[in-house]
């Protein structure tokens, strides 16, 4: 990351990728579709904080996959 990013979010490992969850989050809504990767400085978070208070923007669902669920879903693929 570069000096002015504070804030970097991976939809990769986000839980809630390809949710409906994922169509209501911050990051698909600021960056359209089903984006990969989102990337902010912290006046830009600011902003976004702001807005999301005021219920102008959706909030942010991310939330990051655990090695345990990643272990989950391997077992779950071989069988």
């Amino acid at each position: 990351m570069g000096p002015n990013i504070e804030v970097s979010i991976s939809c990769i490992d986000c839980v809630r990728r390809h949710t409906p969850d994922c169509a209501d989050c911050l990051v698909s809504f600021v960056l359209g579709g089903e984006p990969d990767h989102l990337e902010m400085s912290g006046p830009d978070a600011d902003v976004v904080a702001l807005l999301t208070s005021q219920g102008m923007m959706p909030h942010l669902r991310y939330e990051r996959v655990t090695s345990t669920r990643e272990t989950s879903d391997e077992d779950s693929r071989a069988h």
